[in-house]
């Protein structure tokens, strides 16, 4: 049994990628194709080669080993969801995609060249084991070494096989704009499941990640096979349960409106798609995902500031004086980081106008936005700002002066979103604009925070005459673009951060967050809403990148009062922000939240940087806990809820999970009640859950005792 991450066994034509707990095995059949094999606990592959044999079924179904190929194309018997799709010069659409080699750039990357028979079209199929957190990495390179162009139908990142089960389930998130994350469970038939996004963005309705298990998984425990893709335009995941027992999970971007020319020695690479296996349940699924965001993904370990926004405050009445009257209020409560939300800019009082238009409005900043900035900078905080580039209304100075560079159809009007049309940003001016201007803003002032907001979905994703460019793909294009400047503007100003929002969490994958420090999850600020979309959002994200706010109650949404206490309570799970009308609070308010933000910042490492358990969920209960635990174990930190109070409910008690099950443990409830109780007694019989009345929230501490 090798212990390297990457083996090929050339006696049976077999790969193994082996992860700290889990053996990936494919390997070539006589015929060439790659086949998968395997994916589960660690096995002996040198035993598993007699899985290559064929296996056909009828002249319906001559080769079934088609249904599980490692990567493959549409042609021959193939009628799969396929991984590529393509149509050559003399209109030829099949593909015959064999090994043709193999190699190993590095310890943990592999790297398998399939080959069509006949054309010179090629295929790196590439891999990367993160071992220790029992993933993989999958992308492809399709190299068009033809002498005429290829148009790409459909291009999938990677192709992952689930095998061996009676039953299927597939663990999803679908929603809307202010419901986002919410989970859903579906047993697989025969047939697809498409999970997707046509809107041009990665979207609100689904999101680009997924987890397979037999039906019996939970929590703590179960096989869970898992995925999620990297990329925030139009996306697709297809789940299929073919009549043979075999799932495949097919992802990668949408071939919908999609096909793209490859011409003659160019190439395509799409984005990443992590897959692994766990046979830990969904939360430890969650948190081997996590801590790849954490060393893989995320640009940046710094903790969360906590923020200030003033949005709810003043929507788009933004004046000089109100602003430094907000940061005042906030500096009080301890905040660190204030933002100016949408208003500050152009001739923007209301959505109808001045977006595009990225200058100091000077009615509203008499002294130009340094004056905010020098208090803001006094006051002991960081000072941020929202910005919308990819948007312009057209009552705007930038639309009058290049209404060319909008998408639109020549013979159609632009549909208007919140009264504005969307940039071609796919266009390398429009891509300089916002770039040059953004620039700008940075350098012209001491910003350390930028929002990054997008309104809207792609509607008439069409290009002005003057600057088609055949063969190209707008959507493809738009996201290319928009990762571009976010690099650049990192590299430009290493210093910001900046936080990804569409319209909330319309834009939030792993492509995104490799550029992105924090996402703003959910325009839907409720506590008791956000608990479902958070809960929602762990599955596949860090809650290092999940911002949180405190808001008003009774909440504009919903009309439901909630206690202060369980506002802050389920915002401290996350980036801890408040965005309130802060000036509305009394003196009492103030002294409360000033204690829940010193609170926050004694326990935000251990929430931020730790291990998410997710121990009690309202979807099945009364109650919801989430338990946090520091590296090193040492420390916890868990945020328990009530639903409502029901007479004569039996007495719940709370096990913890991940303690030392020897190590003595302070355990404070709300700062106030003290107990000493070992790690086993926490896990095995468990904290009373003593919680009472309506939306009753509490926080437990635990400290190792040395």
């Amino acid at each position: 049994m090798s212990s390297l991450p990457i083996t090929y066994l050339e006696h049976s034509q077999l790969f193994e990628l082996r992860t700290s707990k889990t053996s990936y095995l494919f390997g070539i059949r006589p015929n060439g194709s790659v086949q998968h094999v395997y994916w589960g606990e660690q096995v002996e592959a040198s035993e598993c080669g007699y899985r290559l044999k064929n296996r056909g079924h009828s002249s319906f179904d001559a080769e079934v080993n088609r249904e599980i190929e490692e990567f493959g194309g549409w042609g021959g018997c193939n009628y799969a969801e396929p991984g590529l799709k393509a149509t050559f010069q003399d209109g030829v659409r099949d593909l015959k995609l064999a090994f043709a080699n193999f190699e190993i750039p590095s310890d943990d990357e592999l790297v398998v060249h399939l080959a069509d028979d006949h054309y010179s079209l090629r295929v790196e199929v590439h891999y990367r084991v993160i071992a220790e957190h029992d993933l993989i990495e999958r992308y492809v390179t399709v190299v068009n070494e033809e002498e005429h162009p290829v148009r790409i139908e459909q291009v999938m990142a990677a192709i992952w096989s689930v095998q061996g089960q009676r039953d299927y389930r597939l663990t999803h998130v679908t929603g809307r704009w202010a419901g986002e994350y919410q989970l859903r469970e579906t047993m697989l038939s025969e047939g697809k499941k498409v999970l997707e996004s046509r809107r041009g963005f990665t979207g609100p309705h689904a999101n680009p990640w997924f987890a397979i298990d037999n039906g019996k998984a939970d929590e703590a425990s179960g096989k869970v096979w898992f995925g999620a893709l990297g990329w925030s335009g139009n996306w697709k995941i297809v789940a299929e349960k073919t009549t043979f027992g075999h799932v495949r999970i097919v992802g990668g971007i949408n071939d919908f409106d999609g096909s793209f020319v490859l011409q003659p020695g160019t190439a395509y690479t799409s984005p990443v798609f992590v897959g692994g296996y766990t046979s830990g349940g969904f939360g430890e699924m969650s948190r081997l995902l996590h801590g790849y965001q954490h060393d893989h993904v995320i640009p940046t370990d710094k903790l969360r500031k906590v923020l200030y926004n003033s949005w709810e405050a003043t929507e788009f009445e933004v004046t000089v004086q109100g602003q430094l009257e907000l940061a005042r209020r906030a500096a009080k409560l301890g905040v660190e980081r204030f933002v100016v939300d949408d208003g500050w800019f152009g001739a923007r009082h209301s959505d109808r106008a001045g977006l595009g238009d990225w200058q100091v409005n000077a009615e509203k900043f008499p002294n130009g936005l340094q004056e905010l900035i020098d208090e803001v900078k006094e006051l002991g905080m960081e000072f941020g700002i929202w910005v919308e580039p990819e948007s312009v209304n057209p009552d705007s100075d930038l639309f009058r002066r290049h209404p060319e560079w909008v998408y639109q159809f020549p013979t159609r009007e632009g549909t208007q979103l919140r009264n504005q049309l969307l940039l071609n940003l796919g266009l390398p001016e429009v891509k300089a604009f916002v770039l040059d201007f953004m620039t700008e803003l940075l350098s012209s002032y001491d910003i350390s925070f930028i929002k990054w907001d997008m309104n809207r979905t792609v509607t008439e994703p069409g290009v002005h005459p003057r600057y088609q460019q055949a063969g190209e793909s707008v959507w493809i294009k738009h996201v290319q673009h928009v990762y571009e400047i976010w690099a650049e503007l990192r590299r430009r100003f290493p210093h910001v951060e900046f936080e990804t929002c569409a319209g909330g969490g319309a834009r939030i994958d792993l492509g995104m967050l490799r550029y992105a420090d924090q996402a703003w999850i959910s325009d839907n600020t409720d506590a008791r809403d956000r608990l479902s979309i958070q809960e929602g959002f762990t599955y596949a994200y860090s809650p290092a990148v999940m911002m949180c706010w405190v808001t008003e109650s009774p909440h504009g949404f919903n009309g439901r009062s909630l206690p202060m206490s369980y506002r802050f309570h389920s915002s401290m799970m996350g980036g801890l922000g408040i965005g309130a009308n802060i000036r509305h609070w009394s003196p009492e308010e103030m002294a409360e939240a000033k204690r829940y933000v010193e609170l926050y910042k004694e326990i935000r490492a251990t929430v931020l940087q730790g291990s998410l358990y997710r121990l009690e969920s309202l979807r099945y209960s009364n109650t919801a806990a989430y338990q946090y635990l520091s590296q090193d174990r040492k420390e916890s930190v868990v945020f328990t809820f009530l639903q409502s109070q029901h007479f004569g409910a039996e007495e719940r008690h709370l096990q913890l999970q991940g303690l030392d099950a020897g190590v003595k443990y302070e355990v404070t409830i709300d700062e106030q009640e003290l107990l000493v109780l070992h790690g086993s007694n926490l896990m095995h019989v468990g904290l009373p859950l003593q919680l009472r009345g309506d939306y009753g929230s509490k926080l437990i501490r635990l400290k190792a005792i040395q």
